[in-house]
């Protein structure tokens, strides 16, 4: 994932409110790599160009239509739903038809995306990792397929597996129920980073 966003001297803020004479939530150019649903439950690949907690600007390899639903799925944001209000060559622009809560969720997961390296460092793990206490497990393809592994490690952003097969990077998966995909191989397996955040409750429910 990159990010083209001005260099910041101090972290910043996305807030879900309007301000008057301004468009009306501030938008930041990003880009991370998805997938969306039309109303025929097709799905297809896209590519996230800006985005703010109203809406955002996306890349498709199909043409839509103004006024379509559209759910879209990205990588550390999850699901948001909404309609297209414009398309332009090589994609289309959505508003999302989301709750004030959402909105709210959106807003500091779009804030963390900004920092991330202004806050962690670039060549640092995102987020501290803990070992598993209850490491057995298994994770269950995006095709299908079923394998046994066993975790080593795990944070609010992803996990390590302790496994023989290693699927591609890329590869989606679930790990529980637990969405993510598989971002590097190491020597006892694979490294994979959730498609969500996670709430630290619910990764002591799974693994601890």
């Amino acid at each position: 994932m990159s990010i083209a966003f001005q260099a910041l001297k101090e972290p910043a803020v996305l807030r879900a409110h309007s301000s008057t004479g301004q468009r009306r939530y501030r938008r930041v150019a990003m880009t991370l790599l998805g997938r969306f649903m039309r109303a025929s439950r097709h799905e297809y690949p896209c590519k996230l160009n800006d985005i703010s907690v109203g809406g955002a600007a996306i890349n498709s390899p199909v043409a839509v239509e103004e006024g379509e639903r559209i759910v879209v799925y990205f990588d550390h944001i999850g699901g948001l739903e909404g309609n297209v209000v414009r398309v332009f060559e090589g994609g289309f622009a959505m508003l999302f038809k989301i709750t004030a809560h959402k909105r709210e969720k959106l807003a500091a997961q779009l804030t963390w995306l900004v920092n991330r390296d202004f806050l962690t460092g670039i060549d640092q793990r995102r987020h501290d990792r803990y070992p598993a206490t209850e490491p057995a497990k298994s994770i269950v393809l995006d095709s299908g397929q079923t394998i046994e592994c066993d975790v080593i490690d795990v944070s609010i952003s992803g996990a390590s597996l302790k496994m023989e097969p290693r699927p591609p990077v890329g590869t989606g998966l679930t790990l529980g129920r637990l969405r993510g995909r598989v971002m590097r191989h190491h020597g006892h397996g694979i490294g994979i980073g959730f498609i969500d955040i996670q709430e630290p409750e619910a990764l002591r429910r799974h693994f601890m």
